[in-house]
């Protein structure tokens, strides 16, 4: 039985009359079988998938001796209760309730059930003249009343904010949610299990900083009351994760947490969002491109069984080695415009606004370039593609290359138009350092905002020595996206960033 299936028993127009008549069956449910809340456990010998393949070789019409004891919620009540379809995390079942055969007190406790009630039965296993796998059921339990009703249409909520905002009715009604989500767990696993096997040690570092830093993003702020102190909470946890090498923990460290950036939101944008970070001692970004290839490549196989997927109308293909390409060959193959030969900054902002895009004044040579990457290259990215040699100047953390010191080892990894890793040859020089950061501070978040903070602690660890590092970050919310063919952040969120309701 497909999940999409309709109940013939669907909730009142008011939803207030519907609660009213809900609890109305409780009461009487509670008086006459007993409060199904003080329930406490429900001892099951299968689940719904389990009873399925279990019984998968049995003729239509073919019985069993078999007893199985199943729970779930119910999803569609047939019949005045002769058959129920009970769902639980790995699939429905059918249950069925002989009426003639069935004693008074059953028959009555089924005419108090309602959809979405969570309840447990047991019985013997068939499979009906139809082909449907069943279990006769000689027992029924209620386990918990639904009060709140259902959505009027079972097979999934129409209105997104609804879905988002109440994930848990969205989550039952929807099996493309369910999967969605727990693809998104899956692949966070499958990193995990990735990482450990190449020796690299799962860490966590503080999502509370005293110093907004790590990228240039606008943070939440909160207050420490004990100790009279603002705090933030966390742009990216870069820096502390440095630290950790630094100090010997390990020489290969990963973290898989939330940041936090108070910016827009949009379908590639949460306020709030889970990435990972990766840092290995004496490698270089080269390392890190080829260690994202090999994550990347290991979730696909995982979730996909190949390296090729469907994105909507597009299909992908993960396979290794990807492209590498200059961030200024990129532009110059679709704008036409050379950036290398434009490194004065008006020549740059002249040679921008030649071909559409107006950039506002203060931007540096390296701002300008990626202003143009973003607004006419990036989108034609759809394979996966390493976009290498970024500019110096929007790379404070990374190391330039000596022969062309206005240009970082650095990549951004771009899949279906979407940034999906950034990685560098890691800056281990505190005094270029420090005086990257105080360039930085000069620049701003907003024009109401304080300049960019500088993060002695970390300036003073850089000071104790830090070995050559390359590093990579990855945004685990849009890789989800790539992997369940999701076109909204939202959808690989189990709980993402609403307004409340007025």
């Amino acid at each position: 039985m497909s999940d999409t299936t309709p109940p013939t028993a669907s909730p009142t127009a008011n939803p207030e009359d519907e609660i009213s008549r809900r609890t109305h069956r409780l009461e009487t449910l509670t008086t006459s079988y007993g409060n199904p809340y003080h329930e406490t456990r429900f001892d099951k010998t299968h689940s719904a998938a389990a009873i399925k393949k279990q019984f998968e070789a049995l003729e239509n019409g073919e019985k069993t001796e078999v007893s199985v004891s199943i729970a779930g919620r119910v999803m569609a009540i047939r019949n005045n209760g002769m058959f129920l379809d009970i769902q639980d995390d790995s699939d429905r079942v059918q249950a069925f309730h002989d009426i003639k055969a069935a004693d008074p007190k059953r028959l009555e406790l089924l005419k108090l059930l309602d959809l979405g009630d969570i309840v447990g039965v047991t019985g013997k296993v068939r499979r009906t003249p139809r082909g449907e796998i069943t279990v006769d059921a000689s027992d029924l339990k209620v386990l918990s009343k639904a009060l709140e009703p259902p959505p009027e249409k079972y097979h999934g909520l129409k209105d997104v904010e609804v879905r988002f905002r109440h994930r848990e009715q969205d989550l039952a009604s929807s099996q493309k949610t369910r999967d969605t989500l727990r693809a998104r767990f899956k692949m966070i696993a499958a990193i995990r299990q990735f990482l450990n096997e190449k020796d690299f040690l799962e860490v966590e570092t503080p999502m509370m900083h005293v110093i907004a830093g790590g990228a240039l993003a606008k943070p939440f702020a909160t207050h420490h009351n004990a100790l009279d102190m603002p705090l933030y909470m966390r742009i990216a946890p870069e820096l502390h994760l440095k630290r950790l090498v630094i100090g010997g923990l390990s020489e290969k460290v990963y973290e898989i947490n939330r940041c936090f950036r108070n910016e827009g939101v949009s379908p590639k944008h949460n306020p709030e969002f889970t990435s990972i970070e990766v840092y290995q001692a004496f490698v270089d970004f080269t390392a890190m491109i080829e260690l994202t290839e090999a994550i990347v490549e290991h979730v696909v196989k995982t979730l996909h069984g190949t390296t090729k997927i469907k994105f909507g109308d597009k299909e992908i293909d993960f396979t290794a080695p990807w492209p590498r390409k200059s961030m200024v060959d990129l532009i110059t193959e679709h704008t036409g415009v050379d950036f290398y030969k434009t490194t004065d900054i008006i020549a740059a902002r002249d040679a921008a606004a030649k071909i559409g895009i107006k950039t506002q004044e203060g931007l540096s040579w390296g701002q300008i370039v990626e202003a143009v990457f973003d607004e006419r290259v990036e989108h034609h990215l759809i394979q996966p593609t390493h976009v290498i040699d970024l500019p110096k100047e929007i790379s404070p953390l990374s190391k330039a290359w000596p022969d062309r010191p206005h240009v970082a080892q650095r990549f951004e990894t771009y899949v279906n138009g979407w940034e999906i890793a950034n990685a560098f040859s890691e800056l281990n020089d505190p005094r270029e350092q420090r005086a990257r950061f105080l360039e930085q501070a000069e620049q701003k978040r907003g024009p109401d905002d304080p300049p960019h903070p500088i993060d002695d602690d970390f300036i003073k660890a850089l000071a104790f020595g830090m070995p050559p590092m390359g590093g990579m970050g990855m945004g685990i919310d849009r890789l989800a996206m790539l992997m369940t063919d999701s076109a909204s952040i939202r959808e690989v969120i189990a709980f993402p960033t609403m307004r409340p309701v007025e």
